[in-house]
């Protein structure tokens, strides 16, 4: 017959290894250690979807910024081409009267600008002067090829270049285009003229 200790009850068996309480730690320890090659991985692909992300991105910017380039661009051609097709539009429509302006001309110079018709002239002088029309082309100016049309011609011996003597009919010009050149009478220097006042310098010259 056994004999009981009195004051001592029989405990479960505990592993050699530890606590319950460890052996739970250690086996949470050992599903980390086992999940970190896994992160890793993990980490990797995100880097590479972010530096895919950053590429897209540059190309996208890169894109948006020639687009804004050409749009620029665009916008310049249609405003010059806008302001190109002003200026023939009016250009057309002046071109059309200026035999008026050189009928109004005329009037003033033989003094018949008179009455109604000198105020309706002047009024159709200031609408094409608002519109950029200019007139140009005076007596005395050097001859000019380019703005000038030529339609009789003469020697002068008081002139020492190809000039001006007559206006026969002035030219008119939109800003730096000409939409009809000056019809002028010019006069050139007479032959040896030029030579005989280079002989009379040097003849004052030795004089001195």
């Amino acid at each position: 017959m056994s004999e009981e200790t009195p004051g001592f009850e029989e405990k479960p068996d505990v592993p050699a290894d530890g606590t319950p309480e460890e052996t739970e730690a250690a086996e949470s320890a050992a599903k980390a250690e086992g999940a970190a090659p896994a992160g890793d991985a993990t980490d990797v692909a995100l880097l590479a979807q972010l530096d895919q992300a950053r590429t897209a991105l540059n190309e996208r910017t890169g894109d948006l910024q020639r687009l804004q380039a050409e749009y620029q661009n665009y916008r310049r051609r249609v405003e010059r081409d806008r302001v190109t097709v002003k200026e023939i539009a009016v250009a057309g429509l002046l071109s059309e009267l200026l035999p008026v302006l050189d009928d109004i001309g005329r009037a003033r110079e033989h003094g018949e600008l008179v009455g109604g018709f000198k105020s309706v002239a002047e009024s159709l002088e200031t609408v094409a002067a608002k519109m950029g029309l200019q007139q140009f082309g005076k007596e005395g100016e050097p001859f000019d090829p380019t703005i000038h049309e030529a339609l009789m011609h003469s020697y002068a011996p008081d002139v020492t270049e190809t000039t001006c003597v007559a206006i026969l009919q002035p030219g008119y010009r939109i800003g730096d285009r000409t939409i009809r050149p000056a019809r002028v009478a010019v006069a050139e220097p007479q032959p040896g003229a030029q030579g005989k006042a280079e002989e009379s310098d040097d003849s004052e010259k030795d004089s001195e």
